[in-house]
C-alpha cells in the first residue's frame, strides 16, 4: 500500500482484488490536477498488475467524489505549459477525459463504491466502471451547468444513456438535478444498494463472484460485452463472439469447467 498522504492509494490483496482509494476526504476528493494524474496512473498499475482479477474504486471521507476541484493550485494539465488559451484549456479537458478512460479501458472489471457526494467528474467516475455498488442516500448528478458548461463532458453523454436509458438521462443531464442511490437503483444503474457500512462487503461479494471465474473468460466477457453495445448488427457482434469462443479453446479450460460442472466442484482453472 503506498503511503497515507497520497492522493491516491493502490492496495493488492491477496484475493485478487486490487483497490484504488481516492484520498483527499477534505475536499470530498475533488479532481485537481494531480489527483487526475494520481488515478490514471492507479489504473494503469493495476491493469498491469498479474495478480488483480478485479478492481475496486472507493473514496475515504464523507464522499465518493464531488467533481471537479474549481478552487485547485496543483499547477497547469500536463503538456500545457507555453500553449495559448485554446490549447492550454483543451490539453487540460483531455487530462480529465483521459482519466475516464482510464477507468473504463481498464483491462479489468472495475466496481466503483459510491458514497455521499459523487457528482461531475464523480459520477463520471462511477458510470465508467463495470458494476457499481451504492447507499440510498448517495448523490449523483452531472453537475457541470454549476460551472457554466454542458451536461456532455468526461463521457457522461455516452455512459449516462447506457446506464439509465435516453429518456432518463435527457432529464438529468438537461436540468442537473440530483438523484439518489435509489433511484439510480431503480432505473438499473446500481448493482448493489446497500447502508454505507456494506459497501466494501458488497463489493467484495461481487468482486469474489467476478475472480471464481477463469481468468480468460472474465477478460473476453468484458470486451465482449463492451464491443456488442457497440455493435451496429448483431451478426457483428456474433462474429465477435465466434473468434473469441474459438481461441478460447486453446486455453485448454474447456474439459475442467465440464468436469467440474458435472462433478460440482470448483474448477481448476489453466492460467492465461
Amino acid at each position: 500500500m503506498t503511503g497515507e498522504q497520497d492522493l491516491v492509494i493502490t492496495e493488492v490483496r491477496d484475493d485478487a482484488v486490487g483497490v484504488v482509494t481516492l484520498n483527499r476526504p477534505d475536499r470530498l476528493n475533488a479532481l485537481g490536477v494531480e489527483m487526475t494524474t494520481a488515478i490514471t496512473e492507479a489504473f494503469a498499475e493495476m491493469d498491469r498488475e498479474r495478480s488483480v482479477r478485479v478492481v475496486i474504486l472507493r473514496g475515504n471521507g464523507k464522499g465518493f467524489c464531488a467533481g471537479a476541484d474549481v478552487k485547485a493550485d496543483g499547477g497547469p494539465a500536463p503538456d500545457s505549459e507555453g500553449r495559448g488559451r485554446v490549447g492550454a484549456t483543451y490539453r487540460a479537458q483531455e487530462h480529465l477525459a483521459n482519466m475516464v478512460l482510464a477507468v473504463r479501458e481498464c483491462q479489468k472489471p472495475v466496481i466503483t463504491v459510491a458514497h455521499g457526494a459523487s457528482v461531475g467528474g464523480g459520477l463520471a467516475l462511477a458510470l465508467a466502471a463495470d458494476l457499481r455498488v451504492a447507499t440510498p442516500d448517495t448523490r449523483f448528478g452531472a453537475v457541470f451547468h454549476n460551472l457554466g458548461l454542458s451536461a456532455a463532458d468526461v463521457g457522461v453523454s455516452w455512459l449516462l444513456p447506457r446506464a439509465v436509458g435516453p429518456t432518463r438521462a435527457a432529464e438529468l443531464m438537461l436540468s442537473g438535478r440530483i438523484f439518489s442511490g435509489a433511484e439510480a437503483d431503480a432505473w438499473g444503474m446500481v448493482n448493489r444498494l446497500v447502508d454505507e457500512p456494506d459497501l466494501m462487503d458488497a463489493a467484495l461479494e461481487l468482486a469474489a463472484s467476478v475472480t471464481r471465474n477463469s481468468e480468460y473468460g472474465v477478460w473476453m466477457s468484458k470486451k465482449g460485452l463492451w464491443l456488442g453495445m457497440d455493435s451496429p448488427s448483431l451478426r457483428h457482434a456474433m462474429e465477435v463472439e465466434n473468434r473469441t469462443q474459438v481461441l478460447g479453446m486453446f486455453t485448454e479450460n474447456l474439459v475442467p469447467g465440464v468436469t467440474a460442472a458435472m462433478n460440482r466442484t470448483d474448477p481448476e482453472w489453466n492460467p492465461m
